[in-house]
């Protein structure tokens, strides 16, 4: 699974009737820090996800599970919209634990 960020969506006149109803995003995969990492990736969104949010993904065979039973031709699912990313500094210690 990987971190990205919303950053525009596909509109198609024509498309697998499997994906009626579905929207397409336009994704940014995103580093640990927050910073742009790789090429876009086009991926179906499943929890509502909208421009500008950082969200997670899943690519792969995985992707097509959250449409279970249902067989979604996907190489890339938006599974959860981010609300904070928490990354431990190098060299800190945990006052958590």
């Amino acid at each position: 699974m990987y971190l990205g960020k919303v950053i525009g969506n596909v509109v198609c006149t024509m498309k697998n009737p499997v994906l009626e109803g579905k929207k397409i995003l336009v994704v940014q995969p995103l580093d640990r820090a927050g910073k742009p990492k790789g090429k876009p990736v086009i991926g179906l969104d499943s929890v509502g996800a909208g421009a500008g949010e950082t969200i997670y993904w899943c690519r792969g065979r995985e992707a097509s599970f959250v449409w279970y039973p249902t067989e979604v031709p996907t190489d890339c699912t938006i599974v959860a919209i981010v609300d904070r990313v928490n990354v431990k500094e190098k060299g800190t210690t945990d006052s958590h634990r």
